[in-house]
């Protein structure tokens, strides 16, 4: 069995999420996530072992790895000391935002709708934040 290259962590913002989409796919994670075999690839169990780790603690570990980050927050743009720490460690951070984004249906189209692009931001260097809509990816940071 191939070991699996993890490149996507969901937040424990939109754990439901995170839930639905780690089922189906071995290279995303999310804090607690006890690993699994997806598609013939083992994924293993997330190094953010609970749900409630502070974002100080996880941040560093996921950004060491080289993780996109998935999260929900519509007001991420307002919020200087998230954007700060996302600069300062060199994160990048994919926020599920407007309105749509409060449910785990909504949030399932949204990055369905923009998975593809989502890919993509994998290969770009950090820092970076980007705000996705179902119609749209907005760069802020």
């Amino acid at each position: 069995m191939k070991a699996s290259r993890v490149q996507f962590y969901f937040d424990a913002d939109v754990l439901g999420l995170a839930h639905v989409i780690c089922g189906l796919r071995h290279d995303c994670t999310y804090p607690g996530d006890p690993g699994a075999v997806i598609q013939g690839r083992e994924r293993p169990p997330c190094l953010v072992d609970d749900p409630s780790t502070k974002d100080p603690d996880w941040l560093p570990v996921v950004t060491e790895r080289g993780w996109l980050i998935i999260t929900r927050d519509r007001h991420i743009a307002r919020r200087p000391s998230e954007l700060h720490a996302v600069r300062s460690y060199g994160a990048r951070l994919v926020a599920i935002s407007g309105a749509e984004g409060t449910s785990k249906w909504n949030q399932l189209e949204i990055v369905m709708r923009q998975w593809r692009a989502l890919e993509q931001l994998t290969a770009e260097p950090g820092p970076f934040v980007v705000t996705a809509t179902r119609s749209r990816l907005t760069r802020i940071l």
